[in-house]
C-alpha cells in the first residue's frame, strides 16, 4: 500500500483541550504518504442496545469513517482514573450491534495529555483493555503519556523540548501501521 489514511479520535470534547492542541501538532510530524483525518465523537448519541435495530445515521457515518481507515490513533485525556465518557460511548458505537465491529484489526495508536503526573497512565491502560477486546492491534512501545506544561504547543507545532520524542513515537506508528497493512 502506498498511501495510508490515519483516523484521529480525541477522547476530549472541549475546543481548546490540550488533547486537541496535541493531535493537531501530532498530524504534522507525519510522512507525505500518510493522510491523517479527525474523526469526530461528539454528535454520537449515547449507545444503547435497543437503537442495534435501527442504527442512527450519525453512527452509521461514524462506523463508514472508521472503516475507511488504515489505522487509528487514540488521543485521550484521563477522567478520574479512565477514558472520558465521550470516547468510551464512540468505542461501544462503532462496535455494535455484535458482529459488527468497525474497529477490527485496525492498527491503533494511544497518546495522552494532563496536567497530573502521572498524565493519562490509567486512562491508556482502560483504554487498551477495550481495544484488545475488539482486535485492534495496538502499538505497546513507545508508549506516550505527556504531562502538558506551558508551551509544550505552539502555533500548532511542538516544542523543541517534545518534538523529539513525539517524532520516535510518529515513527513507531507509521512502522506498526505498514506491518498491520501488509
Amino acid at each position: 500500500m502506498s498511501h495510508f489514511k490515519i483516523g484521529i479520535v480525541v477522547g476530549s470534547l472541549r475546543k481548546d483541550s490540550f488533547n486537541k492542541q496535541t493531535a493537531h501538532a501530532l498530524i504534522k510530524l507525519f510522512p507525505k504518504e500518510f493522510t491523517c483525518q479527525f474523526i469526530d465523537i461528539g454528535a454520537l448519541p449515547l449507545y444503547n442496545q435497543d437503537d442495534d435495530s435501527h442504527t442512527p445515521s450519525s453512527v452509521i457515518d461514524f462506523k463508514q469513517q472508521i472503516k475507511t481507515c488504515q489505522g487509528i490513533i487514540f488521543v485521550t485525556p484521563e477522567y478520574n482514573r479512565s477514558i472520558p465518557g465521550a470516547l468510551k460511548n464512540a468505542i461501544d458505537q462503532a462496535s455494535r450491534p455484535y458482529g459488527t465491529n468497525a474497529w477490527d484489526k485496525i492498527p491503533a495508536g494511544i497518546i495522552g495529555v494532563s496536567t497530573g503526573n502521572i498524565s493519562t497512565a490509567i486512562a491508556q491502560q482502560h483504554l487498551r483493555n477495550s481495544l484488545a477486546f475488539l482486535n485492534m492491534p495496538t502499538l505497546n512501545q513507545p508508549e506516550c503519556y505527556l504531562k502538558w506544561y506551558d508551551g509544550m504547543v505552539e502555533n500548532g507545532q511542538f516544542s523543541e523540548k517534545t518534538a523529539n520524542f513525539m517524532q520516535n513515537w510518529v515513527d513507531a506508528y507509521v512502522a506498526f501501521v505498514k506491518q498491520n497493512n501488509q
